[in-house]
């Protein structure tokens, strides 16, 4: 497991670099993606039709990403609507990138996007 501190110290970055297997080929397909990081997970969400990272993760949960130039592996899920990570996932992405709102404005927002979870997080180090 990757150290608390580790991914928190990355939290503040802008930007995932996620990398999914293909689910067709298995070939590693790279999106950049926005996050957010809370308790040692990553939260992320996408409003719309699945795009292809998410139809991978569907197919296969294991996943690597880079923050801040920091590699890390874990495990992605969808979040069930209902699920009290649904919850902490949208708070957290929302603080992030808007700041602090209501529950109203943070329910609205998030709306029609489907929400995703990266446990079980590990750095890779550099010489792994």
């Amino acid at each position: 497991m990757a150290n608390l501190s580790e991914l928190a110290s990355v939290a503040p970055d802008k930007f995932i670099h996620l990398t999914t297997a293909g689910r067709k080929t298995g070939e590693p397909h790279m999106v950049e993606l926005w996050f957010a990081v809370n308790d040692g997970k990553v939260y992320l969400s996408h409003e719309g039709e699945d795009p292809d990272w998410m139809k991978n993760i569907k197919k296969n949960e294991h996943v690597a990403f880079e923050i801040g130039g920091k590699r890390f592996t874990g495990k992605a899920r969808l979040i069930e609507d209902g699920e009290d990570e649904a919850w902490i996932a949208k708070v957290a992405l929302y603080d992030k990138y808007y700041g602090k709102a209501s529950k109203e404005v943070i329910e609205d927002w998030f709306s029609l996007s489907k929400l995703l979870l990266i446990d079980d997080v590990c750095r890779v180090r550099e010489n792994e």
